[in-house]
C-alpha cells in the first residue's frame, strides 16, 4: 500500500548524498551552522521517537510557538513522521489567544519558547495538555534535552491522504479564529505541483527569509525546496542586507511585498548582484504595481506573483514558462494573480452562485486537491463555507480577464456598499497609489447615518514627500464615480499590519467607526 504520509514523500526527493548541505543557517544565535539532509533525518527520527514514547492518541494535535529555527523545522517534520496534527502558532499571540487557540484545539503536547514557558504552561496544563516542552532559537530547551536519549531511526507513519496534517488558524479578522484542517495529501499535491510549475531545477538554491508559523514559510517555501531536494539559506528573521549579500549563492527567493519594498532600499542591490537568481515569488498580501516595475527595472527579474489562503495552499500563480492551457501565455502581469495552478478549477460568480461575464467582478469558488477537510470542529461554518458542487468560497472578490489571468479585488467583507452601490477597496486604492507623494493607501468601510456605509481613505507618503488629503480626495473626483469616492482621507505615518504584512483593515475600520455617528 502507498504511504501518502507527506514526511515520506519529502524524504523520498532528499539528495542521494545525505551529508551534503541541506540548510545553513545566516545570522541570529546558530550563525554559520550547517545541517546536513542526514541531520533533518536523524533529528527528525529522534524527535518522532520521543512523541511515540508519549503513547498520545492517533493524530494528537502537537500545539507550536517557538521563535524560527531549524530545529523548529525538523519539529514539524517529526510530527508528520510520527502521524499527528502540527499546529504552528504566530509568535505574536499573547495569552488570551493561546488560552482560546489551546482550548478549541486540545493539544497533547504544546512547545513554547523557553522565556514563556511560566505563562503557557499554565495555561496549557490548566486546559488538560499533559506534557509541555521548551524550544529555543538558540539550540536550548528541555524538548531537544528529551529527544537526545532517543533512536535516530524511525519509520514514518502509514499515512492515507485524507488523513490530518496541520490545522493552520486562520487569522480571525472577523470573530473567532478557524482551524483550517490540511491534509497530508492536500499538502503534498500542492507541492509536486508548484515543482513543476515554477521550474524548481536540481541546482536551485533558496533563500528562506519568513516566519514558519504561516502557509506561505512553512508550506510554499519549506515543502518546495524539500521535495526537490534543493539546500536552503536559513535566515531566522528578514534582513535586508544579509539577504542582498545572499543572492550570489542562491536561485530562489520567496516574500511578502514589504519584503520586496525593503530590499529596494538597498543600494547593493543590482543586476549583477541577483544576475545568478533564478525566480522570486510574491504573496500573502498584494503586490503595489509600483514595486512590480521597480524591481523589473533595477534587477532585470519579474516578480511572480501568486495566490493562496490557509485553507487551500497556493490557487494560482502568474506563469514561470508558457502555460499551454491558457493559450501558451507566459507573461507575468503585475496586478494579476495568474492561471490556476494544474488541478485546480477557480470561478467567479455572483449573489446567485452564477458564472458572471469575463472581466466582470464577483466571488471567488475553487476546488481541488489541494483545499481543506474543513473547519476544525465547526461542521455548520465548513457546510457553509462550500457549494453544493463542492467548490469552497474563498470570501475574496475578483474577475479574470480575457486571457485568464485573475486579478483578485479584494475581500468580501471588505466590500463598501454605500448608498446600495457596491464600492471595491482595490479599485480606489488603486488611483490613489498614482498619486504624486503616495507609497500606499487603505480604503475601509465605515457607518454613516445617509448612506449606511461610506469610505473613508488613509494614505501613507512616500519618505520625503508632502501628501494633502483634501486634494486627493479632490484629484480623484475627476476619475471616479460620486459614490465611490471616500467621504474623508487621512495621512498617517503607517498602517497597522499582520505579521505577514497584510494591512488589517479591521483595525483602521474600529479606529474611525465613529467618525460619522450622528
Amino acid at each position: 500500500m502507498n504511504n501518502h504520509n507527506l514526511y515520506a514523500a519529502l524524504r523520498a526527493a532528499f539528495p542521494a548524498d545525505l551529508d551534503s548541505t541541506a540548510v545553513e543557517t545566516v545570522g541570529g544565535a546558530t550563525a554559520g551552522l550547517r545541517y546536513s539532509w542526514r541531520d533533518l533525518e536523524r533529528a527528525s527520527a529522534m524527535m518522532a521517537n520521543l512523541l511515540d514514547s508519549m503513547k498520545l492518541p492517533e493524530g494528537s494535535r502537537i500545539a507550536v510557538q517557538v521563535e524560527k529555527s531549524v530545529e523548529a523545522l525538523v519539529l514539524y517534520l517529526a510530527t508528520l513522521r510520527a502521524g499527528h496534527v502540527f499546529l504552528p502558532l504566530n509568535t505574536a499571540y499573547q495569552a488570551g489567544e493561546i488560552e482560546y487557540f489551546i482550548g478549541n484545539a486540545e493539544p497533547a503536547v504544546v512547545v513554547c519558547s523557553p522565556a514563556n514557558f511560566g505563562w503557557v504552561s499554565k495555561i496549557a496544563f490548566k486546559a488538560g495538555t499533559r506534557h509541555v516542552f521548551t524550544l529555543g532559537d538558540d539550540r536550548t530547551g528541555s524538548l531537544l534535552e528529551r529527544a537526545a536519549h532517543h533512536s535516530d531511526v524511525h519509520t514514518p507513519v502509514q499515512s492515507m491522504a485524507g488523513d490530518l496534517g496541520v490545522i493552520i488558524y486562520t487569522s480571525g479578522t472577523t470573530g473567532r479564529s478557524k482551524g483550517a484542517m490540511l491534509s497530508h495529501g492536500n499538502m503534498l499535491s500542492n507541492a509536486r505541483v508548484l515543482r513543476e510549475y515554477w521550474g524548481w531545477q536540481p541546482n536551485d538554491v533558496l533563500i528562506h527569509a519568513l516566519p514558519i508559523f504561516h502557509v506561505h514559510g512553512l508550506f510554499v517555501a519549506i515543502h518546495g525546496a524539500l521535495i526537490n531536494g534543493s539546500p536552503m539559506l536559513w535566515l531566522n528573521k528578514f534582513e535586508p542586507r544579509a539577504v542582498v549579500e545572499l543572492f550570489p549563492r542562491a536561485t530562489v527567493f520567496m516574500g511578502v511585498p514589504t519584503l520586496y519594498t525593503r530590499l529596494l532600499a538597498e543600494p547593493g542591490l543590482t543586476k549583477q548582484q541577483v544576475a545568478r537568481m533564478r525566480l522570486f515569488v510574491s504573496g500573502s498580501a498584494p503586490l503595489l504595481i509600483e514595486t512590480f516595475d521597480e524591481w523589473k527595472q533595477r534587477t532585470g527579474h519579474t516578480i511572480l506573483e501568486r495566490y493562496g489562503m490557509s485553507e487551500t495552499v497556493m490557487i494560482t500563480s502568474n506563469p514561470y514558462a508558457a502555460d499551454a492551457r491558457f493559450g501558451g501565455a507566459s507573461e507575468r502581469r503585475g496586478g494579476t494573480v495568474g492561471f490556476p495552478l494544474p488541478g485546480n478549477e477557480l470561478r467567479v460568480v455572483d449573489d446567485a452562485n452564477q458564472p458572471v461575464p469575463v472581466g466582470e467582478i464577483g466571488a471567488i469558488q475553487v476546488r481541488g486537491p489541494n483545499v481543506f477537510k474543513g473547519y476544525w470542529r465547526m461542521p455548520e461554518k465548513t457546510a457553509e463555507e462550500f457549494t453544493a458542487d463542492g467548490f469552497f468560497k474563498t470570501g475574496d472578490v475578483g474577475r479574470v480577464d480575457d486571457r485568464g489571468y485573475v486579478s483578485i479585488v479584494g475581500r468580501s467583507k471588505d466590500l463598501i456598499i454605500s448608498g446600495g452601490y457596491n464600492v471595491y477597496p482595490a479599485e480606489v486604492e488603486g488611483y490613489i497609489n498614482e498619486m504624486a507623494g503616495v507609497a500606499e493607501s487603505a480604503l475601509v468601510g465605515v457607518p454613516h447615518p445617509d448612506f449606511g456605509e461610506v469610505g473613508v481613505a488613509v494614505v501613507i507618503a512616500k519618505p520625503g514627500a508632502s501628501v494633502n488629503a483634501d486634494e486627493i480626495v479632490s484629484g480623484l473626483k475627476a476619475r471616479l464615480a460620486n459614490f465611490k469616492i471616500p467621504k474623508r482621507c487621512f495621512v498617517v505615518d503607517e498602517l497597522p499590519r499582520n505579521t505577514m504584512g497584510k494591512v488589517q483593515k479591521n483595525l483602521l475600520r474600529d479606529r474611525y467607526k465613529g467618525l460619522f455617528a450622528s
